[in-house]
């Protein structure tokens, strides 16, 4: 090869990447989807949460981590352990902020907000006898880091019981 004047050539010697991506761009790939493998990054199953009151059981499967706008399913399944004149299942208006709620199957026999909460009444649960709600919802774009509340359990104007949420909510 000859060089031209002015100019020499360049040495052959090539580096191990050269040809190659570099080695931050994979391990940097890999760690994002090692921590989504991990479920660090929502769109995991949601394990069934518990929550026995004693004259009521309740089961939840909600999802904990969401990413902003995704759709998501919450399945409520309350469970008389003592006969109910009116089963009502109640949640905290702070729950639901910058949240859509597009359905709630089987629609509740009346709604009505008292006491700082959302109140579904579903009517008599004998003992043994379970009801089963499936709410179907959407993450607003305001909804940044999270939200938490309450999701309790009345028997009419009684009070049951409680179960605490959390959902975080990732960009």
């Amino acid at each position: 090869m000859q060089a031209l004047e002015g100019l020499e050539p360049r040495p052959s010697r090539q580096r191990l990447w050269d040809r190659h991506a570099s080695p931050i761009s994979i391990l940097l790939l890999g760690g994002l989807l090692l921590a989504a493998g991990l479920g660090l990054t929502g769109g995991q199953p949601s394990p069934p949460i518990m929550a026995d009151f004693g004259d009521a059981r309740l089961v939840m499967k909600t999802p904990t981590t969401i990413r902003n706008g995704e759709f998501f399913e919450t399945d409520l399944t309350l469970t008389a352990e003592a006969p109910m004149a009116d089963a009502v299942i109640a949640i905290t208006p702070a729950l639901w902020q910058d949240m859509t709620v597009n359905t709630m199957i089987p629609a509740p026999a009346e709604e009505n907000f008292s006491d700082g909460l959302f109140h579904f009444s579903y009517g008599p649960l004998a003992a043994g006898e379970s009801l089963r709600v499936k709410i179907d919802g959407q993450i607003n774009p305001p909804l940044f880091a999270g939200t938490k509340g309450e999701i309790a359990i009345f028997d009419g104007s009684r009070r049951i019981g409680a179960m605490p949420l959390r959902i975080k909510v990732l960009p």
